[in-house]
């Protein structure tokens, strides 16, 4: 089967190959999913996205045109995707499920480290030969309150690390996990007794119509002052110019960030030699007390070669008319 596969990045097209074994017809292209680029899926009957792809209605529709009849996405998220739309069209839609959540919940855990003891701050001083300690105090993370918002598979692996810092640990999800209760005495609460009582909160939800810009500038004046927030699930769930101010006014204290609202475009690629044309990005670079990581929490071995596995998988069922476990 031909698949044409966009946003593709040199560092996991040899784990599609190699998860491939060469039972597919792969055409790497670097270019997104876009009105532009809708042609390059012609003679193909699945495509391959990634989160910079724009799987709107209206491109849905040119692809279908084209022959597409299956959609197999490198990412557990889908906000990028009118999946309605494609079932509409006849098109099957797949994503991948899951993998490691222990790389993107070691990444939170390394943006709060690195926020709390102020790392970057601490290598810059000593390159120019200062040892001053004045500016380089932190907080132990023993006997602090930590929120994990969301917590399935990601959330639950920050809550057994935290745990193991000696953290009180309260949730908010859905559904509650009895062997997190059991095992790290996880306490489940509501979003805003969370928000107004930790000391560190960590993002673990989708982006969809009732999470967009969960984190308001209204929501923000309501955390603890000082709180730090990390958000490693989609950039989406915080309205950035809200956390900018929160920052200024020291409501938040800390931000570590791996998502980016308007990171489309920008994130993935090398604009080093680009003036950035993104006035709040800049400003969110600017500020002390910020962390900005381009999207890559997930980018371990073991993840990559899980996303490359069940990518493959997807395209296996749909080529062999076997319904997938990862459809959605």
């Amino acid at each position: 089967m031909k698949v044409t596969i966009y946003s593709i990045k040199a560092f996991e097209r040899k784990y599609l190959e190699v998860a491939n074994a060469g039972k597919h017809e792969l055409v790497f292209f670097e270019q997104p999913l876009s009105k532009q680029t809708i042609s390059l899926a012609d003679g193909s009957e699945a495509i391959c996205l990634f989160t910079n792809d724009d799987a709107c209605p209206e491109n849905l529709y040119e692809l279908g045109k084209l022959g597409v009849k299956f959609i197999a996405t490198r990412a557990t998220g889908y906000d990028n995707i009118s999946v309605s739309h494609a079932q509409a069209l006849g098109m099957q839609v797949a994503h991948v499920k899951s993998y490691s959540p222990y790389a993107i919940a070691e990444h939170a855990v390394a943006l709060m480290l690195a926020l709390n003891r102020k790392l970057l701050l601490a290598d810059k001083q000593v390159k120019e030969n200062n040892f001053l300690l004045d500016n380089l105090i932190g907080f132990d993370f023993n006997g602090k309150k930590i929120g994990i918002l969301g917590c399935g598979k990601i959330g639950s692996v920050v809550a057994k690390i935290m745990h193991g810092f000696g953290c009180e640990i309260l949730v908010h999800d859905q559904v509650e996990n009895q062997d997190l209760i059991a095992q790290y005495n996880v306490q489940y609460c509501t979003l805003e007794q969370l928000i107004k009582t930790v000391d560190i909160i960590s993002i673990h939800i989708p982006l969809n119509s009732v999470t967009k810009y969960l984190f308001n500038k209204e929501l923000i004046q309501k955390l603890k002052p000082g709180v730090m927030l990390i958000n490693t699930g989609r950039g989406g769930v915080l309205d950035t110019k809200a956390a900018i101010e929160g920052v200024e006014n020291g409501q938040i204290g800390y931000l570590g960030l791996d998502v980016y609202e308007n990171e489309k475009g920008m994130f993935f690629f090398d604009h080093s030699k680009d003036q950035t044309k993104d006035p709040i990005f800049a400003k969110l670079l600017s500020l002390e007390n910020v962390i900005v990581t381009g999207h890559q929490a997930f980018l371990t071995e073991t993840a990559l070669q899980n996303i490359a596995d069940s990518t493959i998988y997807n395209l296996d069922c749909f080529q062999d008319n076997v319904l997938s476990s990862n459809i959605l």
